[in-house]
Order: structure tokens, then C-alpha cells, then sequence
């Protein structure tokens, strides 16, 4: 959402932009539901299962590795320069010049952890057996070339977003989930997690790589087969992109490092903190991910335009409604994390027990502490990528995951899963705290007489204890309904709950938010 004084051309693009990246992936969270729901009732909460999840550890250490995350971050600024010059065969020099390089070494860093594979699997899942870690291998050697198909299809994206054409990076998550599903539901039966992992392999191909490729060519694609390594863009690459790679932020750890620790608990421990992982990422994708790529490009051109107050103010109009809508969806999954749980994974099938999808559940809302922060981060840390700058995101979230690292292993220690879910939440909490505090030093603009996102976090938290307490009330009064019928009712009367407390103690996005809802009502 851009703020009141922006340009009205402004508002319309960030909305447009909004829209498309909001409804894709609400599609893809939803299907990456099913997805979850076929892998949850083909593997279930078994060791394959867990097998699974451990193979995906490598590849996106290969992706963390060459800044994957930041391709189109560090791209699209290089690419708006030309555009805005009207150098568009400048834009596709600089394109070639850093696609090249890139792809060569994708390809030779690809072969040699494929080789490798064997002798590093046993250190990012140490608790596994010998015959797991022989189809961990196998599904990693499947799974590492999709990372190809995810960098380059990653370069060719960022090239339509700085011509504000997101159709098809927006579709591209869609249609790589849904290939997935189809893996699990035709090899699946017969090939257990490898059909998923196969799915994942072609998923790639034709997403994140093919509808790039299709809407870049149909937009005058033009791949020089140039290498420049003194190329100013092709150094200015690099230095970008250089904190992503030597930096080891929680944004990209955490994940590894729970599933490092899962691996020497209880079997099924990594698939059980997973689909409740993912059960967090739905919301955390529409809010955050929906409002950083759309904001993204707008918040590079203002910077670049001297204007840091201005996109301040749109920064902090954009994280508003965003952590309303995540801390409503916070506290919905909190109370209703286990019917929710109940409903995708275990309805009508034998692969997991009441006491597991109660695990599930429990691991959600614990998971679900850090969403407002997992949500924001992203469009914060893009407030720092619009000035140029990929160190402070890179070293701020390096220093919070070594402070964390002994905590991850303390809680699981302690706690086990309940204590990794735990530890996420609180190291992604810091990370986005520490970072919203540099970047409002920086960016704001003191005329700005917005409230502040402290004051906002201050009627937020009460609000999220007043629709959880509501919920559980209902919760306790509730006979054993089906598990559909009771998440709706207590989940739903939290969600009201939440939303009527922060209205009642001045949020003033909630009456927006009722508006917006009343308007898609009427028509």
C-alpha cells in the first residue's frame, strides 16, 4: 500500500503489482497445501518422510550460496538504470555480461556437490541411518540441478519486474507446486518420496525457469554470448551479491538448523516441525512476499530519485496493513493450528495419530510467535536492497543467527521440537527488530507525522493476546465436533477478536482493511 501523497500512478502500480504477486500466491500457498496434504498422505510422518525434507538442505545451500535470494534484488536496479535512459540494448548487455559468468559456475558448483554428495549428507543430517542416508543421497543428486533452472529462470524474472510486467514470475511458484503434487500423485504410489523429488526437478523447468523465459522472449529477450568480467555491471554484481554469500543469515539458516537438530530426535520429528512450517508460510507468503516484490521496484526508484522520506512513507504504509493482516492470521493459527493440521494432513487417512496432529498444531503456533516478523522482513530488508545496500540485511541477520546458534541447540535439548519452533521464532523476532530500528534511522523522514511502527506494535500485541484468549475460551466450551467445523468457529471468533481489540485501540488499518472487504462484498 503507498502512502496518501503518492503520485496516483505511483499507488496504481504498487496495487496492480500487489494484486497479481498477492493472488499468485495465494494460489501457490493454497496448492503447496495440497501438495502438503499429498506428501502428508503418500510419506506421512515416517523416516522417508523426514529423508525428504533433509534432501532439500543442499540444494538450497547452493542456492544461499550464489545469492539466489538476491538475483533480482541486486539485477533489477541495473536494469531499471538502463530503462531509464533509454539504453534498453545497455539493459541486455548488462543482462549477458552477468548471466554468463553466472551460469557457468552454477553449472561446475552443481557437479561438484553432486560428486560430493555422499560425504556431505551425513553433516546436514546427522541422526540419519545408514539406509536413509543412501535415499537422502539419491533424492539430493534429483533434487540439486532444479537450483539451475531456479537461478537462471531467477535472472530472467527480474528483467520483467524492472518493466513492471509480473504476470509470469507471479504464475512461476503456481506451476512449480503443482508439479510437485502431480510427482506425488502419479510416481508417489510406486517410487514413495522419489516421485516427489522428480516432481520437484521438472516443477523448475517449466516454472521459475520456463514462464520467465516464455514472457522475457515475448518481451525482447536478447542473450549476448558475451563474457566481460571488467564490466561495471558485472563488478557491480558482484559486490552486491558478495554479503548474500559469505553471510550466514537466520533468514536462510533457520532453516537448516532446525532440520540439523531434528535429525537426532524422534523420527518424524523434521516432518512434523515441516507441515507446520509450511502451515506459518501461507500467510507469511500472501502478506510479506506479496508486498516486497511489489513494492520492490517503486521503492528502488525512489531512492535512486533523492527521495528516502518518500519511501519511508510507503515502506511503513505497506508494513502496516501487512502486520495486521499477519498478526490476524497469527492468532487464527495459534488457536486453530491443530484442526487446521487435522484437516490437511490427517483427515480420512492412517498416517498420523491424534497425538501427532496435536504435535503439529502446537508446533504451529509456536512457529506462528515469529510470523508478523517472518512476514516483515521481507519488505524491510528490500528497504536496505533499494539503496544498494546488501550488507546491513546480510551481517545484521549473520550476527542474530550466531548469537542464536546456542539457543537452537539449548532448546532442543530441553524442549526438543517444541524448543526449535521456539528458537525460530525468537531469533527472526530479533532479526527483524534490530533491522527495522537501522532502517528507520536511515530512511525516515523527520516531516513525517505518521505514527511510528513501535506505537502500532504496542496495540498489536494486546490485541493478538485478546484473540487468542477468546479463541482457546471457545475452544474449551466446544463438544468434539469434526475438526473443520471447530477450527472455522474458533479460529474465526479469534480472527473477530483480534481485529475488533485493535479497532477498539485505534488502529486505523482495520477500518480500511472492513472497507476493502465490504467493497469486494458489494460487488
Amino acid at each position: 500500500m503507498s502512502p496518501p501523497g503518492a503520485p496516483p500512478a505511483r499507488r496504481r502500480v504498487i496495487a496492480i503489482a500487489s494484486v497479481i504477486y498477492g493472488a499468485s500466491i495465494l494460489l501457490s500457498r493454497l496448492v503447496g497445501l495440497v501438495r502438503e496434504a499429498v506428501i502428508g498422505r503418500t510419506l506421512g510422518n515416517s523416516g522417508e518422510a523426514d529423508v525428504y525434507w533433509a534432501a532439500f538442505v543442499l540444494p538450497d545451500f547452493l542456492n544461499y550460496l550464489l545469492a539466489g535470494g538476491a538475483l533480482s534484488i541486486v539485477f533489477i536496479p541495473i536494469f531499471q538504470g538502463y530503462l531509464a535512459r533509454g539504453d534498453e540494448a545497455g539493459g541486455w548487455r548488462a543482462f549477458s555480461v552477468i548471466a554468463n559468468p553466472l551460469c557457468a559456475l552454477l553449472l561446475l558448483a552443481t557437479a561438484g556437490l553432486w560428486i560430493a554428495t555422499p560425504r556431505l549428507t551425513p553433516l546436514i543430517a546427522p541422526g540419519l541411518d545408514p539406509d536413509q542416508l543412501v535415499l537422502l543421497n539419491r533424492l539430493v543428486r534429483i533434487i540439486l540441478p532444479a537450483q539451475i533452472f531456479h537461478l537462471v529462470g531467477g535472472l530472467i524474472s527480474a528483467t520483467l519486474q524492472a518493466r513492471d510486467h509480473h504476470a509470469m514470475p507471479a504464475l512461476a511458484p503456481v506451476v512449480y507446486t503443482a508439479c510437485i503434487v502431480a510427482g506425488g500423485l502419479l510416481l508417489g504410489p510406486s517410487l514413495g518420496a522419489e516421485g516427489f523429488a522428480w516432481g520437484v526437478l521438472v516443477g523448475s523447468a517449466l516454472g521459475p525457469f520456463g514462464l520467465p523465459l516464455a514472457g522475457a522472449l515475448r518481451h525482447g529477450l536478447r542473450w549476448l554470448p558475451v563474457l566481460a568480467p571488467r564490466h561495471p555491471d558485472f563488478r557491480r554484481y558482484v559486490l552486491l551479491s558478495l554479503p548474500v554469500m559469505l553471510g550466514f543469515s537466520v533468514v536462510v539458516l533457520d532453516d537448516m538448523v532446525i532440520k540439523y537438530h531434528a535429525s537426532a530426535l524422534a523420527e518424524g520429528a523434521i516432518s512434523r516441525l515441516q507441515y507446520a512450517r509450511t502451515l506459518m508460510k501461507v500467510p507469511m507468503g500472501v502478506f510479506g512476499m506479496a508486498a516486497g516484490l511489489a513494492a520492490f521496484p517503486t521503492l528502488s526508484r525512489l531512492v535512486a530519485g533523492g527521495r528516502p522520506g518518500e519511501a519511508w512513507r510507503t515502506l511503513v504504509a505497506a508494513l502496516r496493513m501487512m502486520l495486521v493482516m499477519a498478526v490476524a492470521a497469527q492468532v487464527g493459527l495459534t488457536v486453530a493450528g491443530t484442526e487446521v493440521a487435522t484437516v490437511i494432513y490427517g483427515w480420512g487417512s492412517d498416517r498420523f495419530s491424534p497425538a501427532q496432529l496435536a504435535e503439529i498444531g502446537r508446533y504451529t503456533g509456536l512457529f506462528c510467535l515469529g510470523l508478523w516478523a517472518w512476514s516483515a522482513q521481507l519488505l524491510v530488508a528490500r528497504g536496505f536492497y533499494a539503496q544498494g545496500d546488501t550488507w546491513t540485511p546480510t551481517l545484521v541477520g549473520s550476527g542474530v543467527m550466531l548469537l542464536a546458534l546456542p539457543l537452537y541447540a539449548l532448546l532442543a535439548g530441553q524442549r526438543g521440537s517444541d524448543g526449535l519452533a521456539l528458537a525460530s521464532s525468537l531469533a527472526i523476532s530479533a532479526y527483524l527488530a534490530v533491522l527495522a530500528g537501522l532502517l528507520r534511522r536511515r530512511l525516515r523522514d523527520p516531516d513525517d507525522p505518521g505514527e511510528s511502527l513501535l506505537g502500532l506494535a504496542l496495540r498489536l500485541v494486546p490485541a493478538a493476546a485478546v484473540g487468542v484468549a477468546a479463541g482457546w475460551g471457545l475452544d474449551r466450551l466446544l463438544p468434539p465436533w469434526p475438526a473443520l467445523l471447530r477450527g472455522a468457529l474458533t479460529g474465526g471468533l479469534a480472527v473477530g477478536a483480534c481485529l475488533t481489540a485493535c479497532r477498539l485501540l485505534g488502529v486505523a488499518e482495520v477500518e480500511r482493511l472492513m472497507g476493502m472487504v465490504r467493497r469486494r462484498l458489494r460487488r
